[in-house]
């Protein structure tokens, strides 16, 4: 709700400006016609994400893991960091922080192990595993709109930092955890899900709409396909569960206002002062101040907004990789560098695990210069 009345609030402001002159229509529709394929793919996505978890398919995927594991907690941490990745990677960081979350916190409980290790590492890799696909960040759709590429050439130039970001996330997590990872646990037995029909057609569409991601079709239409298949199934099998709750508009309505209101900025010439700051160039010295200016800015008013300010002043495409490993991989040291952490940090509350934000944040002004360090210096290798 509160995000819903930020989102609200930042619309009045555009609407101000776009009133005022300061924004041109002409350019609100130049605006519009980038922002809606972004948006409806939002939407889609997470009724996909949303209707597959109801009909237990996180929770099977979990099960699984936990039984693979076979009583060790260091396995059963590295199947959860696979799963996390491949989440953020195909259904977005957002999907994981929402979704992943209170699965892991469930395992957890079930193995009587701590939650924190896993909780931190679904948190962490939801944000700096997001670099590797168009879909994997809303930062990264726009990035991908700028370049004008395919979503495998996409990857080709993020492979590198990407694997660097995880890799580096993961130490990290490990070397501050170690006692709790290297634990032993007694894995209870699988429940069975309560309409297996549900299941088997969430895991079917899930798994064609993963290719079709990484198609080269606009996103958004191949996520529609999957949201309105499993809408129908669930109108078939399960009515009750269809609400309107499931479209996130406070998501949709906050990064609309995000939208217009930095593109207001832009107009206004205030965020030319960010051009002297990210400097030029595509050294590796250009390139970790550019990321480092990003991952600054995502920290104090979200990434979101951070990208959008200084996606202009980015360039090239290696510059612009360089912009979203800062404003993706960096965005973990306050709560509200991404709006994944927040959610991430929502579902904790509603499930009873408290985190220290004064420790979260110190473990971010940890790992985040890391992990940017360590991604930055990839993408320099490989460019």
């Amino acid at each position: 709700m509160r995000i819903a009345i930020v989102g609200v609030v930042l619309l009045g402001v555009g609407l101000v400006a776009v009133a005022a002159g300061v924004l041109p229509m002409s350019d609100l529709a130049a605006l519009a016609g980038r922002v809606l394929p972004v948006l409806a793919f939002v939407v889609a996505v997470t009724i996909v994400a949303e209707l597959a978890a109801l009909a237990g398919l996180f929770q099977v995927i979990a099960q699984r893991l936990a039984a693979f594991a076979r009583g060790r907690a260091i396995l059963l941490w590295l199947l959860v960091l696979v799963l996390a990745a491949v989440s953020t990677i195909f259904l977005s960081l957002d999907t994981t922080a929402v979704l992943l979350t209170p699965i892991v916190v469930s395992l957890a409980a079930h193995a009587r192990i701590s939650p924190i290790p896993f909780a931190l590492t679904t948190v962490w890799i939801a944000n700096t595993g997001s670099l590797l696909l168009p879909v994997s960040n809303l930062t990264n759709l726009f990035a991908a709109q700028q370049l004008d590429l395919h979503p495998l050439q996409f990857a080709a130039l993020t492979a590198a930092p990407a694997a660097a970001a995880i890799v580096v996330t993961a130490a990290i997590v490990f070397l501050t955890r170690p006692r709790q990872l290297l634990a032993r646990f007694e894995p209870e037995q699988p429940e069975r899900p309560e309409d297996p029909v549900l299941t088997w057609v969430a895991a079917v569409t899930v798994a064609l709409l993963v290719p079709a991601l990484i198609s080269g079709i606009e996103v958004w239409i191949p996520a529609a396909v999957a949201a309105a298949v499993l809408v129908i199934a669930f109108a078939v099998r399960r009515r009750a569960a269809l609400r309107p709750g499931l479209v996130p508009m406070p998501l949709v309505l906050f990064a609309s206002g995000l939208f217009i209101a930095v593109e207001a900025l832009h107009q206004a010439d205030v965020t030319d002062v960010l051009a002297a700051a990210v400097g030029t160039g595509s050294s590796p010295l250009d390139l970790l101040r550019l990321a480092g200016v990003g991952a600054a800015s995502a920290n104090a008013i979200n990434n979101l907004p951070a990208y959008l300010a200084i996606e202009p002043f980015a360039g090239e495409p290696v510059r612009l990789i360089a912009l979203l490993i800062g404003v993706n991989v960096g965005a973990i040291i306050t709560p509200w560098g991404s709006l994944a952490t927040l959610l991430w940090h929502a579902r904790l509350t509603s499930m009873g695990v408290q985190i220290s934000w004064p420790r979260f944040m110190l473990l971010g002004l940890l790992a985040a210069p890391l992990t940017v360090t360590a991604a930055t210096l990839a993408l320099s290798l490989v460019a």
